[in-house]
């Protein structure tokens, strides 16, 4: 592991949380026929960042002294991920989030971790349905349904 990585990687994510924090703030109250208002999602988000970045950097503290092991870059399994992500924010509208999302995360799951498809389905499907019913049923939010073939 790289402390001085890992270390400017939180900086840097704790930075970015912020900035979403931020400039959420500045995003209207509330959006016609939703009782959740377009600014809850990304203030989340940044307070996610935020916590997950704060953790990181702690967690750098405690680092041992690197015995010369150092970790391939895997450049190919980045790409699949950032690929997928662009493809996945095109397709969002015409198929839908639970699909998209479904897709995009049994994507990202495969190429994190090759095999354990029965997990990997069901983990996918439960936080696609699971995340479009809480926001869109129970919150009275909108996204994208299901396309219209």
């Amino acid at each position: 592991m790289s402390k001085t990585f890992d270390r400017f990687t939180g900086i840097a994510f704790l930075l970015i949380g912020l900035l979403f924090v931020i400039e959420s703030r500045s995003i209207s109250k509330s959006a016609y026929g939703s009782s959740v208002g377009p600014d809850i999602f990304p203030t989340v988000l940044g307070i996610i960042l935020i916590l997950l970045s704060l953790r990181l950097l702690f967690e750098t503290m405690k680092y041992e002294r690197a015995e010369g092991k150092k970790e391939s870059v895997q450049y190919v399994k980045f790409l699949i991920i950032f690929i997928s992500a662009a493809v996945y924010a095109t397709v969002l509208e015409p198929l839908g989030y639970v699909i998209s999302t479904f897709i995009f995360l049994l994507i990202a799951f495969q190429t994190m971790e090759r095999g354990k498809w029965i997990s990997s389905l069901l983990i996918a499907g439960a936080f696609s349905f699971g995340v479009y019913y809480f926001f869109a049923e129970f919150l009275g939010g909108s996204l994208p349904g299901f396309p219209e073939f």
